[in-house]
């Protein structure tokens, strides 16, 4: 069942929406529901690793008790003393 949905979107964004959708041969609607159900069906487990990040795992041991913001701010201390 459709129902009507009213959105304030950016008038640009919304004249290049409509040339892309005509391009597309869709509809504007049809489009932003086709977006709307994959952001929605998107799983956070199917998440593809590429190669070269698998192969950056595990390069660097970070200790257990490490607070990155201590660390941060003791950085920033040294290079603007």
């Amino acid at each position: 069942m459709d129902t009507k949905l009213t959105l304030n979107v950016d008038k640009a964004v919304i004249e290049k929406a409509k040339e892309y959708a005509k391009s597309q041969k869709v509809s504007l609607s049809r489009l932003i529901e086709s977006y709307l159900s994959s952001l929605i069906d998107r799983k956070s487990n199917d998440i593809e690793i590429t190669p070269l990040v698998e192969s950056l795992s595990g390069v660097i041991e970070i200790k257990e008790n490490f607070d990155y913001k201590k660390d941060y701010s003791d950085f920033l201390g040294r290079k603007y003393k």
